[in-house]
């Protein structure tokens, strides 16, 4: 009685298998679609990366060429700068 079970259980398989195509063209074309969406959010994000950097880079430009010529960019303590500097022997070296 086994043996028949499969026979019977092979033949309903087989036929079912037949039935199956193998590459449906609705996966095909839903796969192209689907990689052609993934390659076009890839090229929006690469651009919208290059338009920061470079808009980073333009305000950084902007913003240092807004100081005037006169005008210490990193510190200015002119306070320091005529004072005598003391040695370690305690003397004083004139400015």
């Amino acid at each position: 009685m086994s043996r028949s079970t499969e026979e019977r259980l092979r033949e309903t398989l087989g036929a079912l298998a037949a039935g199956i195509e193998a590459a449906p063209p609705a996966y095909k074309k839903a796969r192209a679609e689907w990689r052609r969406r993934e390659r076009r959010r890839r090229l929006i994000l690469a651009v919208l990366i290059a338009i920061v950097f470079a808009l980073a880079d333009l305000i950084g430009l902007w913003a240092l060429n807004q100081t005037r010529d006169h005008d210490p960019i990193i510190f200015d303590d002119r306070s320091r700068i005529n004072q005598p500097v003391p040695t370690a022997t305690g003397g004083v070296i004139p400015p």
